[in-house]
C-alpha cells in the first residue's frame, strides 16, 4: 500500500475489496472494526466491500473473538479467508520425471501423482499428459474441474514469467519460446470441459525456493535455495518475493565458468553444471563402471551408502561451495538451502568446507546452511502459492469480482 500506512489502497486511493481481503488473509485485520481502523473507511463502506467478498465465497465468519471492552459486550466476529471455494493445480517437471498435485488455497496437498515423463518428448506430449494427470487427480481428490482457479507449473529452465515461456533452456529441447500457458490451459479444457484458467510458469528452483521460504523460513528476508540434480540452479526470495532478474535469468549458477574444459549441455565449456551436477557425477560413476545415468541414480547410490558416489558428491559439493562463496558475499542471505538429488551429507559437507573457507566471515556470521524441509514437494507447494498470490492480489481481486458481476 502507498500513502499513509494501512489507510489507503494501492495507488493512494481508498482501500478496495481486494485490500480488505489482503488484510484478512495476512491476519493483519480480522474483524470489521480492525478493518475500519486499518483503512480509515467508514463502517458502512467496509460492510459494502465485505459483502462483495462474501457473495464471491471468498470470506466466511469465524468464531467470536475476545471482548474488546472491560465493560463486556458481545465478542467481535472474526473474518476468515474461505479456502474451500476453489482449488489449485500444480506440476513440477524434471528432465525425466514429473509430479502433479491438487492443492487447497492454503497449500494443503489434496491429491498427488508422480511418474516418468521426459521433457525431451516435447511440450505437446508432456503438457497433454499433465492435463490427463490433472483430470485423474481431481477425481481422486473429490473436486470438480470447475473448482480449479489456476494452474502453476515449474520447469527446469530459465523462464520469462511475464510471457510464460522458457528461454533457451539447455535441458529442454524443443521448448524454447513455446506457449506453455496456452497449451496447458487448452489441454486442461479439452480434457475436462472446464473453462480456461490462468496458467503461471516459473523456473523450478525459483518455485522450490518460494515454497520452502514461505513454509519453513517466513521471517527470512533474503533466502537462497540451490537445487543440484541433473543440472544446477538457484532460486532467490527477497522480502517474500521471487527475484528473477530482468528477464528470468537470475539464479542460473550452473553456467558460471569454473576454469575447466568440460563440455556442458548448454554447448559451452567450463560450466559448473558440467563438473558438479548430478548428471556430471553420474557420468563419472558410469566411466568407472558404476551404473548411473542421472542425478536420481546418484541419489539412490548415495542412499545405499556407495563409497565412490559419496566421494564424488563431496567433491562436487566443494566445487559448488566455491561458487556459493561469491553468491553469499553478494546477497548476504540468512538461509542457504541445499536441495535436489545430491542434497545429502557428503555434498553438503563439501559445500560447507569451501563456502566457509572462501566467503567473508561477515557474510556467513548469521548464515544458516540447511537442507530441504519439503523435499520433492517443494516445487508443487511453491507453484500453488504462486497461483494463489497472483489471483488474490488486491488489484486482481477487483478485476475478478467485476468479471463475476459481484
Amino acid at each position: 500500500m502507498t500513502g499513509q500506512p494501512g489507510r489507503t489502497g494501492r495507488g493512494g486511493g481508498q482501500a478496495g475489496a481486494g485490500d480488505l481481503l489482503a488484510l484478512v488473509r495476512t491476519g493483519r485485520a480480522t474483524t470489521r472494526g480492525a478493518l475500519q481502523q486499518a483503512t480509515g473507511l467508514s463502517r458502512a463502506t467496509v460492510g459494502q466491500r465485505l459483502d462483495r467478498l462474501f457473495r464471491a465465497g471468498w470470506l466466511r465468519e469465524g468464531a467470536g473473538g475476545p471482548v474488546g471492552s472491560p465493560l463486556g459486550g458481545r465478542p467481535s466476529i472474526t473474518l476468515e479467508f474461505d479456502d474451500a471455494h476453489a482449488v489449485v493445480l500444480a506440476a513440477d517437471l524434471d528432465t525425466r520425471h514429473a509430479r502433479a498435485a491438487v492443492l487447497s488455497l492454503t497449500g494443503e496437498l489434496l491429491a498427488e501423482h508422480s511418474g516418468a515423463l521426459a521433457v525431451e518428448e516435447g511440450p505437446d506430449v508432456v503438457l497433454g499428459e499433465l492435463a490427463r494427470w490433472f483430470a485423474e487427480l481431481l477425481e481422486k481428490a473429490g473436486h470438480r474441474a470447475g473448482e480449479v482457479c489456476g494452474i502453476g507449473i515449474a520447469v527446469p529452465g530459465p523462464v520469462d514469467s511475464e510471457a510464460g515461456r522458457v528461454v533457451q533452456p539447455p535441458m529442454m529441447p524443443g521448448w524454447d519460446g513455446y506457449d506453455i500457458r496456452g497449451r496447458l490451459a487448452g489441454a486442461f479444457t479439452d480434457r475436462t470441459g472446464a473453462p480456461p484458467v490462468p496458467v503461471l510458469v516459473d523456473n523450478d528452483a525459483n518455485l522450490m525456493a518460494y515454497g520452502e521460504q514461505r513454509t519453513a523460513h517466513p521471517d527470512c528476508s533474503a533466502f537462497v535455495l540451490v537445487k543440484v540434480s541433473t543440472g544446477i540452479g538457484a532460486g532467490v526470495v527477497v522480502d517474500g518475493a521471487i527475484y528473477r532478474g530482468v528477464d528470468g535469468g537470475a539464479g542460473d549458477i550452473g553456467h558460471i565458468r569454473v576454469g575447466t574444459e568440460a563440455l556442458c549441455r548448454c554447448g559451452s565449456r567450463g560450466c559448473l553444471a558440467a563438473v558438479a551436477s548430478g548428471g556430471a557425477v553420474a557420468r563419472r560413476l558410469a566411466e568407472s563402471g558404476v551404473p548411473a545415468a542421472s542425478g536420481s541414480d546418484v541419489r539412490d547410490l548415495l542412499a545405499a551408502g556407495h563409497p565412490e558416489a559419496a566421494a564424488l558428491a563431496r567433491e562436487a559439493g566443494r566445487q559448488v561451495g566455491d561458487v556459493l562463496a561469491t553468491v553469499v558475499t553478494l546477497l548476504n542471505p540468512g538461509v542457504l538451502m541445499i536441495a535436489g538429488d545430491l542434497a545429502g551429507t557428503p555434498f553438503v559437507t563439501g559445500v560447507r568446507e569451501l563456502l566457509y573457507q572462501r566467503a567473508l566471515p561477515r557474510s556467513t556470521a548469521r548464515l544458516e546452511v540447511v537442507t530441504s524441509r519439503l523435499g520433492e514437494r517443494a516445487g508443487l507447494v511453491g507453484a500453488g502459492a504462486l497461483v494463489v498470490e497472483y489471483l488474490y492480489a488486491p488489484e486482481r481481486v477487483e478485476e475478478r469480482l467485476l468479471a463475476m458481476g459481484v
